[in-house]
């Protein structure tokens, strides 16, 4: 996977979606299967498969704000290959891009500077300046270019109270924020998962029988729920089952929240090395014990959970 942020790194000519893209969800998965297709079906010597983004995200440009992701860079360009796409587009987004008008954005970004033949984008896509062009607005302008545009219908996800709901990101947030894992998991089509690197912790864990990896994520990643899961953790291509801790550890007085993963029965070293947590299933919300000797009850009581299912 290439990922591309100055344009004379592109590799042309390109078949695009466009958009942010950050779950790689279902609904997402139904705009760039297209664009992993025209690999297959075009004429030309070697199209592109690419998805195109903007840096920073809009939302960002214009509060000043930070904003947490589902899938930070690494995890997304990873996700996508995994599908098929070839390069991750990566627009440096200003006020001169914000400022151009849908008929502009195509003639200088999509046919000038991408090279496009074909775009793949949500049927609710929104573009150019003040967001006003539709996705209509798009396909007309860029049959003026001789580039193809296929709107993509929106995925629907059936929630608990059997309504018809779109899938997406916003909402895959807001179930995770509640520990609907499952709801979460079914709209992304794949188990929620945190990926970062084995540090050392405070070591806690060690001294009342059961010792964890504290996990460092990308400062951008998105939290659940604090609480306890259920979770796979996937190490060197082995999936092994394990309990993991959200949360600031009230009741042995913790201030920072961690990420603390008790991986059942193995051990080994695991400083250095790289960890991916799948989550399972939300089993309890943190909280404070009277004892040690209760935390350790309680733990026992999760880890047995974990095993029975």
């Amino acid at each position: 996977m290439l990922i591309v942020s100055s344009v004379e790194q592109i590799r042309t000519p390109t078949a695009i979606a466009l958009g942010n893209f950050d779950g790689i969800h279902q609904g997402h998965q139904i705009v760039l299967q297209p664009i992993v297709d025209a690999l297959a079906t075009s004429s030309q010597p070697h199209v592109y498969p690419s998805v195109v983004s903007f840096t920073p995200h809009p939302r960002e440009f214009f509060t000043g704000g930070k904003l947490q992701f589902l899938t930070p860079l690494t995890q997304k360009a990873e996700l996508l290959s995994n599908l098929g796409i070839e390069q991750l587009i990566l627009l440096p987004f200003n006020r001169d891009l914000a400022s151009l008008s849908p008929q502009q954005f195509v003639e200088q970004i999509l046919a000038k500077q991408l090279q496009a033949t074909l775009i793949s984008v949500g049927s609710d896509f929104r573009f150019g300046y003040q967001r006003k062009g539709t996705g209509e607005d798009l396909k007309r302008i860029a049959a003026s270019f001789g580039i193809k545009v296929q709107l993509n219908s929106l995925r629907q996800y059936q929630n608990r109270n059997h309504q018809q709901v779109r899938v997406s990101s916003s909402l895959i947030r807001q179930a995770l924020s509640e520990g609907e894992i499952k709801t979460a998991n079914a709209m992304l089509g794949r188990a929620y998962s945190l990926i970062g690197t084995v540090v050392k912790g405070q070591q806690l864990g060690r001294t009342i029988g059961f010792p964890t990896a504290n996990l460092q994520l990308p400062a951008e990643k998105f939290l659940p729920r604090y609480g306890v899961y259920s979770v796979d953790v996937v190490l060197k291509q082995t999936v092994i089952k394990g309990v993991m801790n959200i949360g600031c550890r009230p009741t042995v007085a913790g201030e920072a929240p961690t990420i603390e993963v008790h991986l059942l029965n193995w051990s080994g070293d695991l400083y250095g090395q790289t960890l991916q947590v799948n989550l399972n299933q939300f089993l309890r919300p943190e909280q404070k014990f009277a004892s040690i000797e209760a935390l350790k009850q309680q733990i026992t009581q999760d880890c047995q959970s974990v095993l029975n299912n």
